[in-house]
């Protein structure tokens, strides 16, 4: 948010709504374009390409797209269901611990907040493994975070 407005509430009240950042003016430039480049280190990261279609056991996840499919029918993914399931499928075989995935996908301020990652894997879990209770590609590494694991075919696709 940029603003004329500085008093503590009026920045509390922005940011309780879902401001990102606030800033008042007078700013400065240099300011401003480091308070971007935050934001932009906060959105999810990905290696590769997003024009990829990842098939898991007849569920196929299209990243550009941003839909998900199983057994032809269009699966409802959250928006944020689904940039945890791109981070993770971004890094396969890496296990990524809970402060780093919390805050690659909900920000900074979240990296303490692993029931939140616990909840959101357990529903993608249910929506894309075959048996959510012995998952093959959504993994918990113990003490440490969580892992996918693709298929051993590799079955991504450009």
């Amino acid at each position: 948010m940029l603003t004329v407005r500085n008093s503590e509430q009026d920045k509390v009240t922005a940011l309780d709504a879902g401001a990102d950042d606030y800033i008042t003016k007078p700013f400065g430039i240099p300011e401003l374009l480091a308070r971007i480049r935050a934001a932009l280190r906060r959105l999810p990261a990905s290696q590769g390409s997003d024009d990829t279609v990842i098939r898991l056991d007849g569920v196929e996840i299209d990243m550009q797209m941003r839909r998900v499919r199983k057994a032809d029918k269009e699966i409802r993914l959250t928006p944020k269901e689904f940039d945890l399931l791109h981070f993770l499928v971004a890094n396969p075989h890496v296990a990524i611990p809970h402060a780093k995935l919390l805050q690659a996908v909900w920000g900074p301020d979240y990296g303490d907040q692993v029931e939140y990652l616990r909840v959101f894997v357990n529903q993608l879990r249910k929506k894309i493994e075959p048996d959510p209770s012995r998952p093959l590609y959504l993994l918990t590494e113990p003490w440490v975070g969580y892992r996918f694991e693709p298929p051993a075919q590799g079955l991504l696709e450009p």
